[in-house]
């Protein structure tokens, strides 16, 4: 199955650079390219990509705002942020809006080849950098006790935790000594009880709420 993705970058030399690798993959395909956030929406919506590679600092319409609107928009299309510093307070904003993660732009070819796989079944490329963030700005907002009804296996709190580190359902098998599929029960039953569709989601949604401390 080819994956056809959605290049975003305002800078014309990054964007044909990131293209050009991604079209050498027999697995990959460049739907289409973008120069700023207005025209990223656009272009989602005529394409439907399944992933889209998105640039945060941009002319017209920045990052977080494209982010939020082709989610709203395209509920299936995944986004994976592209930063040039994971510190950046605008990679927070583009998780809450709806991004599975971020890659550097210097990043090794091969991590961006694997990050766009990933998201595509549905992992998050949640970092240490970005879980903080995320931590500070729940300890700011405060977090009230999930229902009774809601609350999680002990189980289910092993996987939550080590999918807040980005691993992935294989990885965190091998942790817990339990087979993949049991896995990917947990994870299952974990988006229902938190009311979630991806596991970003599940763990912004269990910080918020007081669930998970990391």
């Amino acid at each position: 199955m080819t994956i056809r993705i959605l290049v975003v970058d305002d800078h014309p030399v990054v964007r044909e650079g990131i293209a050009a690798m991604l079209a050498r993959q027999p697995d990959l395909a460049v739907a289409g390219e973008a120069g700023d956030g207005l025209e990223a929406v656009e272009k989602a919506v005529a394409l439907r990509p399944d992933v889209v590679l998105m640039d945060l600092q941009m002319p017209r319409l920045d990052g977080v705002e494209a982010i939020r609107r082709i989610r709203a928009q395209l509920p299936k299309t995944q986004v994976i942020i592209l930063t040039t510093y994971d510190t950046d307070e605008l990679v927070f904003q583009g998780i809450q809006a709806g991004a599975r993660g971020f890659l550097l732009k210097d990043a090794p070819r091969e991590e961006l080849f694997r990050a766009v796989a990933a998201v595509h079944r549905g992992e998050s490329l949640l970092q240490p950098s970005v879980a903080a963030k995320l931590i500070d700005r729940v300890n700011q907002l405060g977090a009230a006790p999930p229902p009774a009804e809601d609350r999680l296996s002990d189980r289910e709190m092993d996987v939550l935790r080590l999918m807040a580190k980005g691993q992935p359902n294989k990885e965190i098998a091998q942790a817990l000594f339990i087979s993949e599929s049991t896995v990917k029960t947990h994870v299952a039953s974990i988006f229902q009880k938190l009311g979630v569709r991806d596991r970003t989601e599940a763990v912004t949604q269990a910080l918020q709420r007081g669930i998970l401390h990391l």
